[in-house]
């Protein structure tokens, strides 16, 4: 073989373009690096809007049934009379079946249909009939049921619980189904789908249902750092004051006369 058929070997870099060639490598290893940490980074780090927010609970809402029926009948009745006044009067009744609406309506809703109790785990929330009156778990004393319900703060102030009406007649029939329970006599419960049960555990009314209900929660949030606060009371100025203009209105009309 001659020597022109071999091949010549290639000549090998200056000591210079070997440390430019390395310095060279190693700036886009660390160009790469520095990529995939920003990458992997990014990656880990959570988005605002994937971090968990705060619960939310809904309200417990605890109204009286009858009390609403019997409120919706009422302003029924007077709405008829009422505007049947107005419209077919002569003289001063139309302003007589006036006023008296606009005094009656917003007390017939005031006892009725308004009030209510809502309860969540920070706080319990009591509408009354003329104010709203909202009760921090931790700043409630007790409460109590007699003849009326009631939740007492750590000041003493009552505030009677007008959606959760005590009912003596409901009680009675509750100690009597307890008493067969004693006995053993234990009676067929029918629920709202019509299939029936037998009766277990303690009978209690609905009233005094409702208020274990509430003395649960109670004793279970009442150390609670949300549960903390002062009770505030607002007066409800939008019931109040249409009543008492309608009052005002009619005791004008009855005195001119």
């Amino acid at each position: 073989m001659s020597t022109s058929d071999q091949q010549s070997p290639e000549p090998e870099p200056s000591e210079p373009e070997k440390s430019s060639q390395a310095a060279e490598s190693s700036e886009s290893v660390k160009s790469t690096e520095s990529v995939k940490s920003s990458g992997s980074s990014e990656s880990v780090k959570p988005s605002d809007s994937a971090k968990p927010s705060k619960p939310a609970y809904n309200d417990r809402a605890y109204r009286s049934p009858g009390g609403i029926v019997g409120g919706v009948l009422l302003l029924a009745i007077a709405g008829w009379l009422g505007v049947d006044a107005i419209v077919t009067g002569h003289g001063r009744t139309p302003w007589l079946a006036l006023a008296t609406l606009l005094c009656l309506v917003p007390l017939v809703i005031a006892f009725s249909v308004r009030p209510a109790v809502f309860a969540n785990d920070d706080r319990l929330r009591v509408r009354n009939p003329f104010r709203v009156v909202v009760l921090p778990w931790g700043s409630i004393a007790s409460l109590r049921s007699g003849y009326t319900n009631e939740v007492i703060d750590e000041s003493g102030t009552k505030y009677q619980l007008w959606s959760v009406p005590v009912s003596l007649r409901a009680r009675k029939k509750a100690h009597r189904r307890q008493a067969r329970v004693d006995d053993g006599r234990t009676p067929a419960r029918t629920d709202l789908s019509g299939q029936t049960s037998l009766e277990t555990g303690p009978v209690r009314a609905p009233s005094d249902q409702i208020m274990d209900d509430l003395r649960k929660l109670y004793e279970a949030r009442a150390k609670a750092a949300d549960s903390q606060g002062e009770p505030s009371v607002r007066w409800s100025w939008e019931i109040m004051a249409p009543a008492i203009a309608g009052a005002v209105l009619l005791v004008v009309l009855l005195a001119v006369g």
